[in-house]
């Protein structure tokens, strides 16, 4: 069951580098899933349980997620207010190189729910180092999205096809797999309870 006190959210790497991605033409999956970690937010921040945005600052030259170019900045749809972390990770997993595991917790968080993107890279080195943690991790798999690419062997492999394998792998060992509806549901029936 989900604790309101020991619940919290991990929005990773949800940057406006992606945006721009999308515009050079690079098809993706899921997309609602930036409006499904909106409503997230939301009842997070109404419910007044801890939030924390994980930011990918890249030290690739190219990377649109480099620190000094406009990518780097979080999406307006979940951009975060005054007083929620934000920490900033140049690696895939949200837990090196910054304090997140201590700021889980000391606030006595037992529970995270993860969502971001990209879902194959540092949604799920995130979520595979939470489990290995023994954080009960919760991944909402349509507030999360990835990318078309070319795989091993030059094979094209779709967005959803990845996703899909990505959370196939996760689910039962290292994570939960939930929907923006079944863990809105289970917030409020832990709420009730």
């Amino acid at each position: 069951m989900l604790g309101k006190n020991r619940t919290a959210l991990l929005l990773v790497d949800v940057q406006k580098g992606f945006l721009e991605r999308e515009a050079a033409g690079e098809r993706r999956n899921n997309p609602e899933a930036v409006a499904n970690m909106a409503r997230l937010l939301g009842v997070f921040r109404r419910n007044a349980m801890p939030v924390i945005h994980i930011r990918h600052a890249s030290t690739n030259p190219n990377s649109v997620l480099r620190p000094d170019r406009p990518g780097f900045a979080g999406m307006d749809e979940v951009r975060e207010i005054e007083g929620e972390a934000v920490l900033v990770k140049n690696v895939n997993s949200g837990f090196i190189g910054t304090d997140l595991e201590v700021r889980l917790r000391s606030a006595g968080v037992t529970t995270v729910v993860i969502a971001g993107i990209t879902t194959n890279h540092c949604v799920e080195t995130t979520a595979r180092m939470a489990g290995n943690l023994g954080f009960d991790v919760r991944l909402v798999a349509d507030a999360s999205y990835t990318f078309d690419r070319i795989g091993h062997g030059g094979r094209r492999e779709t967005a959803e096809d990845i996703h899909a394998m990505t959370l196939s792998n996760l689910d039962g060992e290292f994570a939960t797999i939930e929907t923006t509806d079944s863990l809105l549901a289970a917030l409020e029936t832990s709420a009730a309870a």
